[in-house]
């Protein structure tokens, strides 16, 4: 299976655009699985049916309020009933890099973007008090409609959220929590070279470190051991191939830096609760029966 047979939406979000309202009465539901580089935010109203996520899938009804960061594959796949209605917000990837969003007054916003890479639900209390928002928003015009989007990522970004999918593993989430230079250059190298040899000793000398000092720095900075740290990566690259090519197991073992077919199996199981050959079909399943 590989990504390209997957259905890449291209958005209507232009350069001059800060985000974009697609506003869809008696949505068809006719969508196929699809990805696209932009985020979005998607509240489905007065229906019922599936939900796809990435690697989730989820039953949903009467109301759905689902934010996802850029290249998550997603659909919905719901029942055409009298009233159902569904409302979208779309908005470019570079927002995380305005450097307004870099202020204190941001934080939380920022780190609702970062979450959104897992896919975020939201619960009922949530979605009754965006959705007039949303409508709202649908027939406005103006520097108004700016203050009201950002009002609507404030709301999402103080709420209960629940992540759909808990296995992705984002470098940058580690980054974030560590607030150290030392770690963003280990992880940055280590994504870099997660196919190659990594041993702890020439990580820890690349930050003028010893072996045990840096062990200690490591999981203080980040919560996790450097090792578990570095399987879980090449986990989440393993995962990723197979999802997205049509390599070998054997290949894609040797291409995330496990040189020992077996003990890749043995802890892809261990991690993802199937083997590798398990996970693509169930992938190859969800993704594509839709």
């Amino acid at each position: 299976m590989k990504m390209k047979e997957l259905h890449k939406e291209i958005t209507p979000l232009s350069d001059n655009d800060l985000f974009i309202v697609l506003n869809h009465p008696s949505a068809k539901f006719d969508y196929p699985v699809h990805h696209h580089s932009d985020y979005e935010i998607n509240l489905v109203m007065e229906s019922h049916g599936t939900r796809i996520v990435g690697d989730s899938e989820e039953r949903f009804s009467t109301l759905d309020l689902v934010m996802i960061g850029p290249h998550i594959p997603h659909a919905w796949q719901g029942e055409v009933v009298e009233g159902n209605h569904v409302i979208t917000i779309q908005f470019s990837d570079k927002v995380l890099h305005f450097p307004m969003l870099e202020k204190r007054l941001f934080q939380s916003i920022r780190e609702l973007l970062y979450d959104s890479q897992h896919g975020l639900c939201f619960p009922e209390a949530t979605i009754l008090d965006i959705r007039d928002r949303l409508l709202n928003l649908t027939s406005q015009h103006g520097f108004q409609t700016v203050i009201e989007f950002l009002q609507i990522l404030h709301l999402l970004s103080v709420s209960e959220k629940r992540k759909l999918m808990e296995h992705v593993y984002d470098t940058q989430s580690i980054v974030r929590i560590s607030k150290s230079r030392r770690i963003a250059k280990v992880c940055d190298y280590i994504d870099k070279n997660f196919e190659q040899p990594i041993h702890l000793r020439d990580v820890a000398a690349g930050v003028n470190m010893s072996e045990s000092a840096f062990s200690h720095f490591f999981k203080r900075k980040t919560r996790i051991s450097f090792i578990d740290y570095l399987i879980n990566l090449r986990i989440g690259k393993a995962c990723q191939m197979l999802s997205e090519t049509s390599h070998s197991v054997a290949e894609i073992s040797f291409r995330c830096g496990f040189n020992n077919l077996s003990n890749f199996i043995r802890i892809f199981k261990k991690k993802k609760g199937t083997t590798p050959s398990e996970y693509r079909r169930l992938m190859e399943q969800l993704l594509y029966k839709y």
